[in-house]
């Protein structure tokens, strides 16, 4: 298990676990999930449906955030996201890059999005808006 994750979240953010896959990165936090998906795959439903049952039994179903850091170059499915909006767990989603193409794709993908979306330069104000997000709807325990 990984002692210090990556993430410059503030020392009171509980780790739980770390889960290497063949398309991605994925750090349990509370109330966080971080994906960061590897170069060149392609992000859908379909290559990440196994990745969410493991998310789901790890999160024990409880609310969280979604955080896509995009630290490297990959695709995803815009009208995948119907199926993101159907996961009652899943309360909103950050995008963090900081590249303006990668934002700017990002802001196309709001329209497929009915939950919460946001876009960020930065893992820190993405990891503030989730936690401000889950205490505002009392999400958080």
């Amino acid at each position: 298990m990984i002692q210090n994750p990556p993430h410059n979240f503030p020392k009171s953010t509980e780790f739980y676990r770390k889960l290497d896959t063949d398309i991605a990165a994925i750090y349990f936090y509370k109330g966080v999930v971080v994906v960061e998906a590897h170069e060149g795959v392609t992000l859908s439903f379909t290559t990440g449906f196994t990745i969410l049952l493991h998310g789901l039994r790890i999160t024990g179903f409880s609310p969280f955030i979604y955080i896509a850091n995009r630290v490297n170059s990959y695709s995803v499915s815009p009208t995948d996201y119907k199926y993101l909006n159907k996961i009652n767990p899943l309360k909103g989603i950050a995008i963090v890059s900081d590249s303006e193409s990668a934002r700017n794709n990002a802001e196309l993908e709001k329209n497929f999005c009915t939950k919460p979306l946001e876009i960020f330069e930065n893992m820190e104000d993405a990891h503030e808006w989730a936690i401000g997000l889950l205490d505002e709807q009392n999400y958080f325990i």
